[in-house]
C-alpha cells in the first residue's frame, strides 16, 4: 500500500485492468477516490460513499456481467 491506496481485490496480478481506492481518504471525506492503478499520477474519480456502495453490491450481485 503506498500512499493508503490499495488495489482491488478484484485485480489480478497480471497486469490487465485494475482499479485502486483509498479507504481512509473515503472516511475522512466522505467521497471514495478511484484510480487506474497501472498511472497512479492520472486522473482520479471520486464517487460519494452511497453511490460506491451500491456499484460494489451490483458488482458482486453480477449485475454488470455482459
Amino acid at each position: 500500500m503506498t500512499d493508503g491506496w490499495i488495489k482491488s481485490s478484484y485485480s489480478g496480478s497480471n497486469g490487465g485492468q485494475c482499479i485502486e481506492w483509498a479507504p481512509a481518504r473515503a472516511a475522512t471525506t466522505g467521497t471514495v477516490p478511484v484510480r487506474d492503478s497501472k498511472n497512479p499520477n492520472g486522473p482520479t474519480l471520486a464517487f460519494g460513499t452511497t453511490a460506491w456502495t451500491a456499484f460494489v453490491a451490483g458488482v458482486k450481485a453480477g449485475d454488470f456481467n455482459a
